[in-house]
């Protein structure tokens, strides 16, 4: 009786072997709320994340403290990426979380945007000389970065001299779009919005001093209702991993 063996080259073979390894595993989708100010790099690493796990990531896109009202009101979110460490925390001490999924993924930067070239010099003097008509900021209710920015109108003195000029967004999604569109002349954006591999992607700006307004930690969790889903656990696990890490640095955050 002949026998037939077919023989592999070690790259082909370990190829085979991982094709079997990824067709075997269970894939699942996990549902994401993402703090708008982290679209760009989510959307980057979802690709990769996909790729790495088999896992699909379906994401949506708001304030923090809209998605903790509507996680309160049992929205099927299953991993939070918040725009602050706040939140997620209030949501562990109720109760709403897995126990120790709790972690940094990202710090973020606030930044003084305009959409015209030479309009935002690098010291934010600009908002001294107050000769725009229109400074859009997200709501500080909601937002983080809303918050941030009304912290630093105040350490500079000017809460009372631009409030009259003051175009609020939603969200920073929103707050970037009235700049963008050249409904505000500037406004505070997150700097993962106009920021890629190192420098300002358009227009000009003013990257902020941290000393000027409370740290922007970003804290993800796994949620209840992500308890029992791996992929919820495999995307924890990514944000952690060297992948995500060069990601999140590119769009000016910190880790």
């Amino acid at each position: 009786m002949n026998v037939r063996v077919r023989s592999f080259a070690p790259t082909a073979l370990a190829a085979l072997i991982g094709c079997f390894a990824v067709s075997g595993a269970q894939a699942d989708d996990v549902q994401v709320a993402v703090a708008a100010n982290f679209t760009a790099p989510i959307q980057a690493i979802a690709s990769d994340f996909e790729k790495d796990t088999g896992h699909k990531l379906i994401a949506a896109y708001g304030a923090t403290g809209q998605f903790y009202t509507q996680i309160k009101n049992g929205a099927p979110f299953e991993v939070f990426l918040a725009a602050d460490d706040s939140t997620p925390e209030k949501l562990e001490k109720e109760g709403e979380i897995v126990p120790g999924s709790r972690f940094t993924y990202a710090i973020g930067s606030l930044a003084l945007w305009s959409a015209k070239d030479g309009y935002v010099d690098d010291a934010g003097k600009v908002l001294e000389e107050n000769t725009f008509n229109h400074l859009s900021i997200a709501n500080p209710k909601a937002a983080p970065y809303g918050l941030a920015a009304t912290q630093v109108l105040a350490k500079m003195g000017l809460s009372d001299k631009v409030k009259d000029k003051i175009v609020e967004g939603q969200n920073i999604t929103q707050a970037y779009q009235f700049v963008s569109t050249g409904n505000a002349e500037l406004g505070f954006v997150a700097l993962s919005q106009i920021y890629k591999d190192g420098k300002v992607s358009s227009g000009s700006a003013w990257i902020i001093p941290e000393a000027m307004h409370d740290s922007i930690k970003q804290d993800a969790v796994i949620l209840k209702k992500g308890a029992n889903n791996p992929a919820a656990k495999a995307l924890a696990d990514y944000l952690k991993g060297p992948k995500a890490a060069a990601i999140i640095k590119s769009y000016g955050y910190q880790l």
